[in-house]
């Protein structure tokens, strides 16, 4: 418990060992805010403009990896609930959250800080994550923080939202890529994680990070981040501060997801930097295809003039190889690409 940041940053400064290399450390270079990354409205994927939403949520996934959704269907009461529930977990005092403390990676739900290689890695992440499965939710749930109280009930309320607004979301990139309709449904998305980042205020943001570069193992992710700033994505060789806009979500390409598209959708790198005022709290839901789940390029997308990219595995062999490389995207991806 003692190595959470949440339990001693505010009685020192920055630890050496949380500081970063130079060519990896945010600096105190200015990161302007992005209103290009495009922001879909999900009221209007119904009718004559569902077609252009399609259009414009494949044209996001290709172009940036990401984009955000709004009028998504959750209603903002729970989305309000849900985040003070979380806020609430990581205020509560040490002895509260004892029980959920772990270092064994193993462990379904548990709440630990910087990374599940703490012990190994070279730089400590500034921050706390509890992490726990969301699927099915009768078993998940019995394992799941009991402090706050109400903890349970909102956060398996919110799950079952948050999973039906992505496969919604699937159903509309299946129909973009030209896939059958269901395609992302069973297997492919049958994992839910819920994973929640605790970012306390940093004495030196410039020298450190909350999450490093990297790309999400997962099909695709759902995220809240909330009314702070954080979120930065790398595009064209520099880094955009994803804008945090009023009850909306953001959504980005997973590695499956551009590995069955055959690389016609990007995982985008993206990271989160910390900030020296107020703490940040963010709520993502990874969608994961099922650990035994044979992931490859959809049959309809390859032909004599489209080969394949990637070879079938099991996806529990892809995060074998993700989770030693922080997913890195060429250690991560290498040993699943075919070379003619």
């Amino acid at each position: 418990m003692e190595k959470l940041v949440s339990s001693w940053y505010d009685d020192k400064s920055l630890p050496h060992s949380y500081i970063f290399p130079p060519e990896t450390r945010p600096g105190k270079h200015f990161v302007p805010r992005c209103n290009t990354i495009p922001v879909v409205d999900l009221s209007k994927a119904v009718g004559h403009d569902r077609t252009r939403i399609v259009q414009q949520i494949l044209k996001a996934s290709q172009e940036f990896g990401f984009f955000q959704v709004v009028n998504h269907g959750v209603s903002e009461n729970l989305i309000n609930d849900t985040m003070n529930v979380f806020k609430e977990f990581f205020e509560m005092p040490a002895e509260d959250k004892a029980h959920v403390y772990s270092e064994d990676p193993r462990k379904p739900c548990r709440l630990y800080t910087s990374s599940p290689n703490y012990d190994s890695e070279k730089v400590h992440l500034w921050r706390d994550n509890l992490k726990h499965p969301c699927h099915p939710l009768e078993e998940g749930i019995q394992v799941w923080p009991e402090k706050p109280t109400t903890y349970r009930e909102i956060v398996a309320t919110y799950s079952i939202e948050a999973k039906k607004l992505g496969l919604r979301i699937l159903e509309l990139v299946s129909e973009g890529l030209g896939l059958e309709s269901g395609y992302f449904a069973d297997k492919l998305s049958e994992s839910l994680i819920l994973s929640v980042n605790h970012y306390p205020p940093c004495p030196d943001p410039s020298l450190t990070l909350g999450i490093p570069k990297h790309c999400d193992p997962n099909l695709v992710t759902i995220l809240h981040q909330g009314d702070v700033h954080g979120l930065q994505v790398f595009k064209d060789g520099e880094w955009i501060g994803v804008e945090p806009l009023h009850n909306a979500f953001v959504v980005n390409v997973g590695y499956q997801l551009q590995i069955i598209s055959n690389n016609k959708l990007k995982s985008a790198e993206h990271r989160a930097v910390t900030n020296s005022k107020v703490a940040r709290t963010t709520a993502a839901f990874f969608i994961n295809p099922s650990e035994d789940c044979i992931v490859e390029p959809a049959k309809s997308l390859v032909d004599a003039y489209d080969s394949p990219l990637y070879r079938a595995f099991r996806y529990k062999e892809f995060l074998l190889k993700y989770i030693p490389n922080m997913g890195d995207p060429e250690l991560s991806l290498e040993p699943f690409k075919l070379h003619a």
